[in-house]
């Protein structure tokens, strides 16, 4: 049997496919995975900000039609990229353990932490969620838009004379970068800045009627991870959130309990709401809906 796997052909894309090809040719080594590389909208618009080139499903609607039209058999994700609703005829597989959900700042040469930037700082970053949680924690810092894959913005540092770049770990992690980084990577504590929804979780996503692969990846499910994601999306899908407006949410898990944090904004950072609450792992999607509801109700406070 022959899988082909489609992927994005960023660097952070083809680390986290091959991770996956990978783990499934551990559990199915008479099955042969064929790579393929996909290009996406938002791989070949670079100079735009997100929420001006058409949101999150730039980076997965190419990758969505070779699935559909059957010339690719699995398509891998950063979940945190997907839209809450998949095309009719996809679903979401099985999915693999989390990465780390935290953000992190890539700092200048001689500073290690939030506490050591300068008043009036250039900070990097072309997400909301990412810029105004920074500035209600530091409100005189000047967050700079940027874009592109994780080099890329590094590189930034220097070539636009930035005190730091703000990333996520998941893909520091996935890529190696550690190492290289040495004591320039500072982790921002999620009472500072909460993850987008899903961040550090894989998306695997197949056709609904295609049995035979979606039991090929069963072996790599993680159990926790799964109900992470399940709180998480319910909360975004709830709470209609989009790259337009500031949206996070982190979900942990205590034995049969959950607490999932979300976090929701108006679209220039007028204002943002925290809020969380606390339930059984089995009620994961009803929490993350509940939720969306609670900070809806508070934000009738905001908009009178």
């Amino acid at each position: 049997m022959k899988v082909v796997v489609g992927s994005r052909g960023s660097k952070l894309a083809l680390s986290q496919t091959s991770w996956v090809i990978d783990k499934l040719k551990e559990k199915n080594p008479e099955v042969e995975f064929q790579l393929k590389v996909i290009k996406t909208k938002g791989d070949r618009v670079q100079n735009l900000p997100l929420d001006k080139i058409g949101g999150k499903g730039i980076f997965v609607k190419e990758i969505e039609e070779e699935l559909l039209k059957g010339k690719i058999d699995i398509a891998v994700h950063s979940m945190k990229d997907m839209p809450w609703q998949l095309p009719l005829g996809l679903c979401f597989s099985y999915i693999p353990k989390r990465e780390d959900f935290r953000d992190v700042i890539v700092l200048k040469k001689g500073l290690n932490s939030l506490e050591d930037l300068p008043k009036g700082a250039r900070i990097g970053t072309g997400s909301k969620r990412r810029k105004y949680q920074l500035l209600q924690y530091r409100e005189d810092l000047n967050i700079v838009p940027i874009r592109g894959n994780i080099d890329t913005r590094i590189k930034k540092i220097e070539e636009e004379d930035l005190h730091g770049v703000i990333l996520a770990a998941a893909g520091i992690k996935r890529l190696d970068l550690l190492k290289s980084l040495k004591n320039k990577v500072c982790y921002i504590n999620e009472d500072i800045m909460l993850p987008a929804p899903s961040q550090g979780i894989l998306a695997i996503e197949v056709r609904k009627e295609d049995r035979a692969v979606d039991e090929i990846l069963k072996p790599i499910k993680d159990e926790e991870t799964t109900i992470q994601a399940i709180a998480e999306r319910a909360f975004l899908e709830a709470i209609d959130g989009s790259c337009h407006v500031p949206v996070g949410a982190l979900c942990t898990l205590s034995k049969d309990n959950i607490k999932l944090k979300g976090l929701y904004g108006e679209e220039e950072g007028k204002f943002l709401i925290r809020n969380s609450i606390e339930g059984k792992k089995s009620e994961a999607r009803d929490i993350g809906i509940k939720l969306a509801k609670a900070i809806k109700e508070e934000m009738k406070n905001y908009e009178r």
